[in-house]
């Protein structure tokens, strides 16, 4: 599949007191990225709510690399770095790229499903399946086991 990528808009309010993107925002433009893909793919809110399945996040983490500025030209990239084969747990990396293709953060998350109305981690049903099975594979990407 071709790349998945965002662009992004910086507000003044994501910014910091020394005027570049703070912390917590490289989170939030992380989790704006897998909603969209997963609401483009046809797995939106209110189906996953029918299907009582929501992911959740065992990890998340940021590795900074160049400074955001307001102004600056910014998008997000999403892959999917490993999962098992019944997509019941997974890891995301999303690339923050500034301007042309300067790498400026990457946000890596490991997540799982989880079947909302018994609370417990689940194989998420077909329809989830489908949707990640789409999602844009790193080069590296491995199936793996845990």
């Amino acid at each position: 599949m071709n790349d998945y990528l965002r662009p992004l808009e910086i507000r003044w309010a994501d910014l910091d007191p020394n005027f570049h993107l703070r912390h917590s925002v490289y989170y939030d433009y992380g989790a704006y990225c897998r909603i969209c893909f997963l609401e483009e793919h046809g797995l939106t809110n209110s189906m996953m709510q029918e299907l009582h399945v929501g992911p959740i996040l065992f990890r998340e983490e940021a590795v900074f690399r160049k400074e955001i500025r307001l102004g600056d030209k910014l998008q997000i990239k999403l892959q999917l770095m490993k999962a098992k084969k019944d997509f019941s747990r997974w890891t995301i990396r999303h690339q923050l790229i500034k301007g042309e293709n300067i790498l400026s953060a990457i946000v890596t998350v490991d997540g799982a499903w989880i079947n909302t109305l018994q609370r417990k981690l689940a194989t998420p049903p077909s329809e989830v399946i489908a949707v990640f099975d789409q999602m844009p594979k790193a080069a590296e990407f491995v199936w793996h086991s845990l």
